[in-house]
Order: structure tokens, then C-alpha cells, then sequence
């Protein structure tokens, strides 16, 4: 009976921490002082040390122990830095203001404007839609009179009109509106934005319900088509002309010679033969009429049309365009590019097209959020007051404007002399004209703008976990960075006596490799080296020659000098050694880039280095010793304060799921 109880609790046990997570979670793996390190924190930290979860469960446990130390110490040397105040430290506490404003606004650009945009703008790329539209620019009458012209032309069209045949009637796109407004297939990132995102609204056969204006002028838009897009795609084809030999246009015998060829392709006839033979395209007959990979609308759109419809190793019928009669083969259709792949052009599209007005819609948002007031009677002030001065000087009537405020946000207030020195510091607008109310305006929005987007970013931590973690991982950064400094860095007391010290314990780990000072004439022509080698034999001085004709850039001043240098360090280190004796020249050799002559100065052999010699690297030796020395008493007084614990057998748990 007894044992029965017993496995009766160990399954309850059991089934507790299956469906309690949380408790797992709370392993400790390590504790120091009054502090804990749980198994999750580890997991974690682990996790964004290595990059991933995937690469952290690949790893040994050996990794995990070694980290787990420095882990702990890392911990420790943080609660080091809250005891002495770190947080009370006015230096640091504005790096991390001046860290969070100018990290937090691009933050909020790339996380709030651009990932959301270009992944929208992504999702929307997968389909193509076939689009019709009327255009009405604005005349005399302006964007109100456009638009009501549009409108009415809509209200027509809902009245059972043909919304093709108003196209034709009314559209100042002349272009589209001989087809009844049809503008062929489109995607996201190839029209302005407002007219893009109508369209995306609509099933096809569908009217967007009111004229859309942008900046051509006010659209209706009606969607005809809409499908998958297909990425790209591979042809080739053949093309015959609609210039005979002569140069006259054939068009009937272009059509009779296009059939000859479409007939024998259907024949079983190699396709690559016949445009090597038939095709009038020069550019791709002799690759067998190969175009290569295009995308939609990168062809005229009766070739498009034909190309995009073909299945991969299908022939076209005859396709006939301004250029002639074409026969289309289909090679391949490429599927649509990952995310990944397309992000960079993706970015490039979404800040052509849509940043400004996200980033508009944003501001306008920040408004709102911090409670945005522009005072108007200030900005009549401050033009009214200003009959002809420019930004970026002396503003005229500074006792006009002082003591009024400008705009207000967030429970602060700006002062238009406040606006006015901000303002004659920014290149933007140093110049512009105060007495003109649309630049001041102007101003006063991006003045607006920075301040708004600044307390946004100074209260991001508060609103995303991730931006905090962020700031997190950065004021540890700064606090480990002053300890350094203060119980390492700032004690390091390294003199000469010291270096040479160790300089002499160990002067038999500092050597000079065999050296050679060398002098070379380089030329990058054969025939003007054997003009100065026929000179030398002749009697001509090697300095003298080589200050006057080497082609090696900086060389002419120390006439083609190379001193002391490691016999295998470059290929003409190597060469220059082959000479045997001292004063001896080579015949001219060839080097990269070109020919050299060689003329021997001196073979140093290997030997120590002195002291001088020796003394930077020994320096830097001694200064990395030291700190090591430093920093172990500094972790070693951590331990007598925490006396940190590590539970190795917990630790084996990492990165395993609960059996």
C-alpha cells in the first residue's frame, strides 16, 4: 500500500512540473552573496553571447562551465558597481541619456517605420494586380476642382456609365486612356503610395469608392485582374523583323517567314538553331535568342503578356509587336525571392515611396501622445516683428519675442528665443528668410519633430522590453567599463625599470631575423629595365639611376633604398637575398607588376634584439601581465564579499528539455 502512495506522488510530483514550466525555470545554477543565478538567466545570456539558441544546444559542456564562470563574475563585478553608486554618477548617468536619445530615434525609425514598411511592402509584392484608373489633373480650379470633376465621373460610373469608356472620355492620362485606363499589371513600390494602397482594397472588378488624390492629381481606380506575381522570369526568342534585307518594311513577308520558322519549331527543329539562323535581334541570336532573366513590364506588354502566360519549355504562337513577329520560348520562372534576399531593395523602394509620409504619420501621432500646442500668436510674433533678417543671425527684436512661449509638449515649454538660437545652429535653415511665416514654420516643425522624437526615445525603455534589454546591456557595458578603470586601468603603474626587468629575464625570446638592406631600379617595360642594366654595365652609378628612373611610388627620394628589412618578407626581400656578396647587381628579374634590378648593400644575420629594440613589445608584455595581476585581486575581492557558489551539477540541465 505504501509503495502505491509513493508512485501516486511521484506522478502528481511529476505532472506538476510538466505543466509548471516556471518552476524549471527557477533552477539555481549559481548564487553570490544574497543573490541568485537562475538556470533561465544562464539559458539566456548563453543565448545572446553565442548568437542563437540552436548554436548554444550544440555546444558542450565545457563551453557552458567556462561561461558560467565568467558569467558569475560578471554578476558580481554589476552588484560591485550599484554598491559604489554607479547610478548616482553624473558622468555616467548622461552617456546613457545622450546613449538612449540618439540609439533610441534610430530604434524607433527601424523598428516602428521601416521593419513594419518593407515587411508590408513584401507581403504585398507577392501579388501583381492588372489596374485601370482616370486621371484628372488639377487646372485652374485647383485640387478642389479635380476633385470634384473625379467625383463626378465616379458617380457616373455607379450610375451603370462604362468606367472604360469614361477613361477614354475624361482621363488627362492619355497614355492609358486609349485602353480604356488600363495601366497592365503593377506591384507594391511602383506607384505612389495613396494609389497603391486603394488598389490593394480591391477584388477585381471592383471600384475604389472615392477619388484618391496624389501628386499627378485625383484617380479613380478600378482593379481588373489580380493574381500571384511571379518574381521573373527566363526566355528566349526569335525575332523577324519587319525591315526586309533592303532595309524596306515587309511586314507581310516578316509574317510569311515567322510562320516557316513557328512551323518547323513544331516540326521537332532546335530552337537555339533556328534564332542563330533566323532571328533579326543581334544582341541575343547567337546565344541561341537567350534574353536572359526580366521581370514584369520590362518587355512591351504584348511580349509581356505573351511570356508571363507560357509554362517553362513552352513555345509562344506568333507575338507581334513594334519591332516585328516574335517566337517566345519560356527557360524558367523563378519563385518569389525571400525576405531576406529582397530586404536591402525592399529598404531602397520603402524610403523612395513611402518613409516620408510613415515618418509624418508618426510625428503626427507624438502630437498627440505628448500633447503637442503651437502657440500662433508667438510665430505672428516672431515674423511680425522681423522685417528683414535671415536665420543664423543676431535675431533683430530679441525684447519683442522674450518671454514667449512657442509650443509646448510633454509638460515643457519652448521659448521662441529658445527656437530662434536652436534654429540659427542648423545648416538647414541658416539663411532662410524669419519674415516669411512658411519658412519659420517650417522650422518650428523640425525643431517640433527632434524634441518630440528625443522624448520618445527617453521614454522607449518604459514601452519596449526590447529597447530596455537594450539600455540594459549598455549601462552594464559603462558600469563594467568604469570598474575597469578604476581597479585595473588607473592603477597600472608600468616604468622602465620594470620593462627592462623583464627585458633581461627574457631577452632569449627577442630576436632580429637575417636581414638584408638591398636597393632595386623597378620598371613596369622590359625594354626600358635593359636600357638601364646596359647603362650599369656601362659604368652608371646605381643610386644616381634609380633616384632618376625607379617606378615604385615614394621610392625615387631614398633612390630605390630598402633598409634592414627580413630577408622573407616580400617576393623582392627574396630575390635581393640571392645576391651573394655585397655591391653585386642582378640582371633584371621579373616582379609583379613589372622587371627590377637589384644591387646588394648589406646581409645582416639573425640576432637578439636589444633592449630599444625589444622595448614596445616587451611593453605591451609587461602592461598585459599586470592587468591580468590587477584584475584577478579585484575578482578575488569580489569573492571575499559574495563568496560566489556555482552549481555545476544544476548547470548540466542547460539547454535540456524536461523528460
Amino acid at each position: 500500500m505504501l509503495v502505491r502512495h509513493i508512485s501516486f506522488l511521484s506522478r502528481i510530483i511529476t505532472l506538476f512540473f510538466l505543466l509548471n514550466p516556471i518552476v524549471c525555470s527557477q533552477t539555481i545554477v549559481g548564487k553570490f552573496g544574497n543573490y541568485k543565478i537562475t538556470l533561465k538567466e544562464f539559458e539566456d545570456a548563453y543565448i545572446k553571447n553565442v548568437g542563437s539558441r540552436v548554436i548554444a544546444e550544440k555546444d558542450s559542456f565545457q563551453n557552458y562551465k567556462e561561461f558560467m564562470d565568467l558569467y558569475m563574475n560578471f554578476r558580481m563585478k554589476l552588484r560591485n558597481a550599484e554598491v559604489r553608486g554607479f547610478n548616482h554618477n553624473q558622468a555616467l548617468n548622461q552617456e546613457l541619456r545622450d546613449y538612449q536619445e540618439k540609439v533610441g530615434k534610430s530604434y524607433i525609425i527601424e523598428k516602428y517605420l521601416i521593419q513594419p514598411g518593407i515587411e508590408k511592402l513584401y507581403n504585398r509584392r507577392k501579388e501583381e494586380l492588372r489596374v485601370s484608373h482616370i486621371m484628372i489633373r488639377p487646372g485652374a480650379g485647383g485640387d478642389d476642382a479635380a476633385f470634384e470633376k473625379a467625383n463626378s465621373i465616379l458617380d457616373s460610373i455607379k450610375n451603370g456609365e462604362s468606367f472604360e469608356e469614361m477613361a477614354e472620355k475624361y482621363s488627362d492620362d492619355k497614355f492609358s486612356s486609349v485602353k480604356g485606363g488600363d495601366i497592365y499589371y503593377v506591384t507594391a513600390g511602383m506607384l505612389p503610395y495613396e494609389f497603391e494602397d486603394a488598389m490593394y482594397t480591391l477584388h477585381p472588378g471592383e471600384i475604389y469608392s472615392k477619388p484618391v488624390k496624389t501628386n499627378y492629381g485625383q484617380h479613380l481606380i478600378k482593379v481588373t485582374q489580380r493574381q500571384q506575381r511571379i518574381a521573373r522570369v527566363r526566355a528566349k526568342h526569335i525575332l523577324i523583323s519587319y525591315a526586309g534585307a533592303d532595309g524596306k518594311i515587309d511586314s507581310a513577308g516578316a509574317k510569311l517567314t515567322a510562320d516557316s520558322v513557328l512551323a518547323m519549331l513544331k516540326s521537332g527543329a532546335d530552337f537555339d538553331s533556328l534564332a542563330m539562323k533566323y532571328s533579326d535581334d543581334t544582341g541575343t541570336k547567337n546565344k541561341g535568342g537567350d534574353l536572359g532573366y526580366f521581370e514584369r513590364r520590362q518587355m512591351v506588354q504584348p511580349f509581356d503578356e505573351a511570356v508571363f502566360n507560357l509554362k517553362v519549355g513552352e513555345i509562344s504562337g506568333l507575338v507581334q509587336t513594334n519591332f516585328g513577329y516574335h517566337i517566345i520560348k519560356l527557360v524558367d520562372k523563378q519563385d518569389f525571392l525571400s525576405f531576406e534576399t529582397e530586404k536591402e531593395n525592399l529598404k531602397k523602394i520603402y524610403q523612395k515611396q513611402r518613409y516620408q509620409a510613415d515618418y509624418s504619420k508618426y510625428i503626427e501621432m507624438l502630437r498627440n501622445k505628448f500633447n503637442y500646442i503651437l502657440n500662433d500668436e508667438t510665430v505672428d510674433a516672431i515674423v511680425g516683428n522681423c522685417d528683414s533678417s535671415r536665420f543664423g543671425i543676431n535675431y533683430p527684436h530679441p525684447e519683442a519675442i522674450s518671454g514667449r512661449y512657442l509650443f509646448s509638449f510633454a509638460g515643457t515649454r519652448i521659448s521662441a528665443p529658445e527656437f530662434i538660437t536652436e534654429v540659427n545652429g542648423n545648416n538647414e535653415f541658416i539663411g532662410k528668410p524669419i519674415f516669411d511665416k512658411n519658412e519659420v514654420l517650417k522650422a518650428v516643425n523640425r525643431v517640433a519633430e527632434d524634441k518630440l522624437m528625443n522624448t520618445m526615445a527617453m521614454n522607449l525603455d518604459k514601452e519596449d522590453s526590447n529597447f530596455a534589454a537594450l539600455m540594459d546591456e549598455y549601462r552594464n557595458g559603462v558600469y563594467i567599463f568604469k570598474l575597469q578603470e578604476d581597479e585595473v586601468w588607473n592603477k597600472l603603474n608600468i616604468d622602465s625599470t620594470k620593462i627592462y626587468n623583464y627585458w633581461e629575464e627574457h631577452k632569449d625570446k627577442y630576436s632580429l631575423p637575417d636581414r638584408i638592406s638591398f636597393g632595386e631600379i623597378f620598371s613596369k617595360k622590359d625594354s626600358l629595365i635593359q636600357k638601364y642594366y646596359k647603362w650599369l654595365k656601362a659604368g652608371a652609378d646605381f643610386d644616381s639611376l634609380a633616384a632618376l628612373y625607379t617606378e615604385k611610388y615614394g621610392k625615387e627620394k631614398d633612390k630605390g633604398r630598402y633598409e634592414k628589412q627580413a630577408v622573407d618578407f616580400s617576393e623582392i626581400t627574396k630575390e635581393a637575398n640571392k645576391i651573394e656578396n655585397s655591391g653585386e647587381i642582378t640582371e633584371p628579374v621579373p616582379v609583379t607588376g613589372g622587371y627590377s634590378i637589384f644591387k646588394l648593400y648589406e646581409k645582416i644575420p639573425a640576432q637578439l634584439k636589444t633592449f630599444n629594440e625589444a622595448k614596445a613589445e616587451v611593453s605591451s608584455i609587461v602592461q598585459e601581465m599586470e592587468s591580468k595581476r590587477l584584475e584577478k585581486e579585484y575578482i578575488n575581492s569580489l569573492n571575499n564579499i559574495y563568496h560566489p557558489v556555482i552549481f555545476y551539477d544544476e548547470l548540466q540541465k542547460a539547454f535540456k528539455k524536461a523528460q
